[in-house]
């Protein structure tokens, strides 16, 4: 499903937005009681890298990748990962976990002085690459999405990946256009 940015999208009371297609991931769990949703990382994703036709991406966020299919899943083979949001190249939305519960997408991270930011944010993962430009139907879904969820949290920033993790990411690289989401942020 993809967004229309006319009308922001609905959340559920446990976070599940109404326009997106669910495919729940085990690779979540509760967050620490009292923690509010402050952040927004946006990541980009691709498997296997630079590749943005099949299902890989999915699979990994559902536990079910072969590791087999091709050599660079060796290089992890096992990890257990999700985020709450996949938009893919034509702009159709995915959600894997509800916003109420923590995705496994920062990995070890820190935002003004705070350490796990798995813990208190929100993954939105662009089916991209670092150095390749993000579509417009990519955009068109990602806004509305920033703004549904600004209106349910009281989120704080909006940050790359890099952000929180620097020396370790570098996503969701170069080619985001930083400009069209500090806009939302006016």
């Amino acid at each position: 499903m993809s967004l229309t940015p006319s009308a922001p999208p609905a959340l559920d009371v446990d976070g599940w937005l109404t326009d997106a297609h669910h495919l729940p991931s085990p690779n979540c769990d509760t967050r620490p009681e009292g923690t509010a949703i402050e952040l927004i990382v946006i990541h980009n994703i691709s498997l296997p890298p630079g590749v943005f036709d099949g299902d890989a991406v999915i699979q990994l966020f559902t536990n079910r990748l072969d590791w087999d299919a091709h050599p660079y899943y060796q290089q992890i083979r096992g990890i257990k990962v999700s985020a709450h949001f996949f938009i893919r190249r034509d702009g159709s939305l995915i959600q894997f976990v509800p916003c109420s519960l923590r995705a496994w997408h920062a990995g070890v991270s820190s935002w003004c002085e705070r350490e796990r930011c798995n813990d208190f944010s929100i993954g939105i993962e662009l089916e991209g690459t670092d150095d390749l430009p993000f579509t417009e139907a990519q955009y068109a879904c990602l806004i509305p999405l920033l703004q549904a969820l600004k209106q349910a949290y009281p989120i704080r920033a909006v940050v790359g990946h890099s952000e929180i993790a620097s020396g370790r990411k570098t996503d969701p690289g170069v080619c985001f256009e930083w400009e069209r989401v500090r806009r939302l942020e006016a």
